[in-house]
């Protein structure tokens, strides 16, 4: 099977992680919400932006900090799987001998080093396979920076689509007051019914109780803001402000180029396809003996001189013996390798697929906001 270079896959994969954050170190934080907050302003006292409820959760949120941690604790092990393995040293003497021989005829002390050289290149396959891992771990952290921005815009909005209901409520029982006083005054000259009174009462007591359950909607949005921003819930957020143009190229070819390049979990199946060529490779080099290079010094006790013998030797592994262990090792590779691409189509359709949803969704709500705007809000 012929496989792209690890070196070619991986840099296509991560080089706009690369490039913009070093994936061996960085605040990748900042990175990934640029766009999101590289705006943010101060806020007045009672007030809160967008760009700084987002920026704040970003750096604060706990779900953030435990994936980010993972991710480095990832990284940490490509250095380890790189690494060749620890040298030996082992130390032989005699304790007793019961024969008559010659002083020396056998050695008495033995000091020996041992040293394995990876000449296969398994450790350089291990440090890919560790590479890619990484990789996706990093796509975890992506993904939950991602959905705490999502929840925190979401939940931004509805707070201040509460705060424009409660005001359109108050807006409306002060025309109710004004309504109740002309009506009173119509009732006291005989030219209006009791019964309208009553009736404009008790629709200004309906807009009292919807103020109450705004306000309590209010309350539990405030509070689940501050839980994503990872702030005292009992302490409100401000009242949320933002600007009204929100303008974004919703053009469906450009938002398929960037679902298909963007999106974290095609990213870590993309990374997982890496992974799993590595393993194709490492399997075949399993086939390869890495030597063991050894150097002993050797001691007679009758001798003078500290060192009496230095001996030289190598020693390798003999796979060729068990060859059915070995094949297995790489049809179980090549399984995981296809299945590892089959992932990667499924991911990219389930993508394709979440995007034209959404962009129904939002389509149909551009639909509501035209209508409320230009229509129900200005009659109302």
């Amino acid at each position: 099977m012929n496989h792209t270079p690890f070196s070619s896959q991986l840099a296509s994969l991560t080089a706009p992680i690369l490039l913009a954050s070093t994936i061996l170190g960085g605040r990748i934080v900042t990175v990934l919400a640029k766009d999101s907050t590289s705006n943010a302003r101060k806020t007045t006292t009672g007030q809160l932006t967008l760009n700084a409820a987002v920026e704040v959760a970003l750096q604060n949120n706990p779900a953030i900090k435990t994936a980010r941690t993972k991710w480095e604790s990832a990284r940490e092990r490509i250095t380890q799987a790189a690494a060749w393995d620890d040298p030996k040293l082992s130390f032989n003497s005699l304790l007793g001998r019961f024969v008559s021989i010659s002083p020396n005829g056998f050695t008495d002390q033995a000091l020996t080093v041992e040293q394995m050289i990876p000449v296969s290149g398994k450790n350089r396959s291990k440090e890919r396979i560790a590479a890619a891992d990484a990789i996706a771990s990093f796509e975890d952290f992506r993904r939950q920076q991602l959905d705490i921005i999502s929840k925190t815009k979401v939940s931004y909005f509805r707070l201040a689509n509460f705060y424009s209901l409660l005001d359109l409520n108050g807006q409306e029982e002060a025309t109710l007051v004004q309504t109740l006083d002309a009506t009173k005054a119509k009732l006291e000259v005989g030219t209006q019914s009791q019964a309208d009174y009553l009736s404009t009462q008790v629709e200004r007591q309906k807009i009292v109780e919807a103020r109450r359950d705004l306000e309590e909607k209010i309350s539990d949005e405030q509070s689940r803001l501050k839980v994503l921003m990872n702030q005292d819930p009992f302490s409100p957020p401000g009242r949320p402000v933002f600007d009204n143009a929100l303008a974004y190229d919703l053009s469906t070819e450009r938002l398929r180029r960037l679902a298909l390049v963007n999106r974290p979990e095609i990213r870590q199946a993309q990374s997982m396809v890496i992974e799993a060529s590595e393993k194709i490779q490492l399997a075949k080099r399993a086939w390869i003996p890495d030597p063991s290079v050894s150097l002993q010094a050797e001691h007679y006790n009758a001798g003078s001189q500290a060192i009496s013998e230095v001996n030289a030797g190598i020693s390798i592994d003999l796979p060729w013996f068990n060859g059915k262990k070995y094949r297995a090792g790489e049809r179980e590779a090549q399984s995981d390798y296809l299945a590892a691409q089959e992932a990667l189509e499924s991911t990219q359709a389930e993508t394709l697929g979440l995007l034209h949803e959404q962009l129904q969704k939002l389509e149909t709500m551009h639909h509501h906001i035209e209508l409320y705007r230009d229509q129900l809000l200005p009659t109302a």
